[in-house]
């Protein structure tokens, strides 16, 4: 009992109200993530997109480590490092936006429908996810714990919260696989209109 009053008393000290829709609303809005895990689903199914959602989950996990274990040194030195991973960040998604329009609607072939290390890879030039990671540290869970176990905890949570969206979006590409592929041009050119939109916004 003394442990989950603990947990409790714990648990109080955020303000979860405002911690809560910020998370779920910045993961669950369109980025490079979701939109390649419904554009891999609706192209190669479900299951072919799997490794690519994995490789997402490593990643991010990994990432909100890090942005956890440096949270405060890199608040102070975001205006420096910013442009340039904003300028990589953007880079990467173009390429992306390039490669989804000229792709094809197919479950065989070569492509398997995103390799695990596709997914890990674009965790490290994703700057929504790497700005997510720093917000919700340096806002929210940072002034209210320092306990190295509460914080590994909520750096896996948030990276869980995250990859819960890539997954939410695989579904709804698989669910409308045989629409996708009759109208392959369209979605294809609307999924690379997106990705561009993603990298034009970090400049906005």
């Amino acid at each position: 009992m003394a442990f989950f009053r603990k947990a409790v008393v714990v648990c109080r000290m955020l303000n979860w109200a405002s911690f809560l829709p910020y998370i779920l609303i910045t993961a669950y809005t369109p980025g490079p993530n979701n939109i390649m895990s419904m554009n891999n689903a609706a192209r190669f199914g479900l299951r072919k997109g799997i490794p690519f959602n994995f490789g997402i989950l490593a990643a991010f996990s990994i990432v909100m480590i890090l942005c956890t274990l440096f949270s405060a040194a890199l608040y102070s030195v975001v205006p420096k490092i910013q442009l340039p991973m904003k300028i990589l960040g953007a880079a990467y998604m173009l390429f992306l936006a390039w490669k989804t329009l000229h792709s094809s609607v197919s479950k065989e072939g070569k492509d398997s429908g995103g390799s695990f290390w596709t997914g890990f890879a674009l965790q490290f030039v994703n700057p929504k996810i790497i700005f997510y990671g720093i917000t919700a540290m340096s806002s929210y869970i940072l002034p209210a714990y320092n306990a190295p176990l509460a914080l590994l905890a909520f750096a896996l949570f948030l990276a869980l919260i995250g990859s819960s969206a890539n997954i939410c979006w695989a579904f709804f590409g698989s669910l409308f696989f045989s629409l996708f592929s009759r109208y392959s041009r369209v979605v294809n050119s609307v999924m690379a209109l997106l990705l561009t939109y993603c990298a034009v916004s970090l400049f906005l």
